[in-house]
């Protein structure tokens, strides 16, 4: 940085501008411009006492300083510290500021005005200003780079278990959680679990741009996939992925990784576990024992912290979300669609279109055009079952069902008893009725 005032100092004493341009670390024709700013400006040293270094640099480059009168000057400190909180916007703070100088008789500024002393104050203080992060506005995720392992009880292999980490910036809580694997039914139960913890769902979920999250990486618009975005519409949240290559966009987690990676996954390094629900109770131990932990620099621990969060966390719906995986489907001339070796009837209509499904743990769920066109339970156990809903079959396919030995029986019931019992004897003659 120019350093304005110790040019004019020495140009003062008389000092060269060769001389100058050395003692200061400028170049000879900074030193000039800089003399000739102060002229045109009709500054001299010494400067007065109020004119501060930001002031001189917007008097010697043209800019425009503060005016010291006549408007009544906003309390930065408090627009800073207001603004951390949910829902506050510098518009709002302008109104209030312009609604107590009209109370108070005083010439407010206008809003361009406002916003751009602010952004000055901020500038100038940023080295020591702490970013704040509104309680309830986001949930940071990602896997740790580290993995933690299993002990099989009959090989005596490793079995290698990642970990799951979800934390609330504002407060710095966090939920750690290992899994088998980073597939995508993990990745959402790990977000049910944390929200359950948590009690509550921030407005904003920041993921990494995996491909458990994230179907198409883009700098500006990433695509959600499809289960993940269902994830966020069940809970109201909005998902905003981390840019690639741009971890800063989610330091809180990047943090907690490595706050993870020492209290919880080294302390239990010496420790063996043969089942991941016990490995998972003494994560849980040690998370727990972590938020109890004193700040360094500041009074209270995380939970104390949480606790306050926490009155702004959005409620939590009725059920927890259910994992749905969607997968496209081609309707086959059989009027079914194969999924995990199971088939599932769609109305003959639809024979040779794709079709998109919606399976979950329970249900199988067949849509066209966002429209549902068939639901089926879920199909478990041996390969090659069929669900079959009469409705869908064409009409000639389902006169075909009618032929069965109750429609025989019905129809011998019309004639007499002797004709019935002549009937049940033929069909009962045979091992198969068909």
């Amino acid at each position: 940085m120019t350093k304005y005032r110790e040019i004019l100092r020495l140009w003062d004493q008389g000092i060269s501008k060769s001389g100058i341009a050395k003692c200061c670390e400028c170049s000879r024709n900074t030193v000039a411009g800089v003399i000739n700013k102060a002229e045109e400006a009709g500054l001299k040293w010494p400067l007065e006492e109020k004119i501060t270094d930001q002031r001189l640099h917007n008097l010697l480059h043209g800019g425009r300083s503060v005016p010291d009168s006549g408007y009544k000057p906003p309390d930065y400190e408090n627009i800073h510290r207001e603004l951390a909180k949910s829902g506050v916007t510098l518009s709002l703070l302008w109104n209030e500021y312009c609604e107590r100088c009209r109370l108070a008789g005083e010439v407010p500024y206008m809003y361009t005005q406002f916003c751009l002393y602010y952004r000055e104050w901020a500038e100038r203080t940023k080295a020591t200003m702490r970013i704040h992060h509104k309680p309830g506005e986001k949930m940071e995720v990602d896997w740790a780079g580290q993995t933690m392992v299993l002990r099989d009880n009959l090989t005596g292999g490793e079995i290698k278990v990642y970990m799951f980490v979800a934390v609330l910036p504002c407060s710095g809580y966090a939920y750690v959680e290992g899994f088998l694997s980073q597939d995508m039914e993990s990745w959402i139960t790990a977000h049910v679990n944390a929200y359950q913890y948590f009690g509550g769902v921030t407005r904003i979920l920041v993921p990494d741009n995996l491909k458990t999250g994230v179907d198409r990486t883009d700098w500006y618009t990433p695509m959600i996939n499809r289960t993940y975005q269902e994830l966020a519409e069940h809970y109201g949240i909005a998902v905003i992925p981390a840019r690639v290559r741009k971890p800063k966009d989610k330091p809180s987690v990047e943090g907690a990784v490595g706050v993870v990676s020492t209290w919880i996954m080294a302390a239990l390094r010496n420790r063996q576990f043969f089942a991941l629900a016990e490995l998972n109770a003494a994560v849980r131990e040690k998370l727990e024992a972590f938020h109890s932990m004193p700040f360094q620099k500041k009074p209270g621990c995380r939970r104390d912290a949480f606790l306050e969060e926490k009155d702004y966390l959005l409620p939590l719906p009725k059920t927890a979300y259910e994992l749905a995986q969607w997968k496209v489907a081609t309707v086959q001339f059989n009027y079914h669609i194969a999924i995990q070796k199971h088939y599932y009837s769609v109305s003959h209509e639809y024979i040779k279109q794709k079709v998109d499904v919606r399976i979950t743990k329970n249900v199988v769920e067949v849509f066209s055009g966002g429209n549902r066109i068939a639901s089926h339970a879920r199909l478990y156990g041996r390969e090659g079952q069929y669900s079959t809903i009469p409705d869908h079959m064409p009409p000639n396919h389902q006169k075909f069902l009618e032929w069965d030995g109750d429609r025989f029986r019905k129809w011998a019931d019309q004639t007499g008893e002797s004709t019935r019992k002549v009937v049940d004897a033929i069909l009962l003659s045979y091992k198969v009725e068909q």
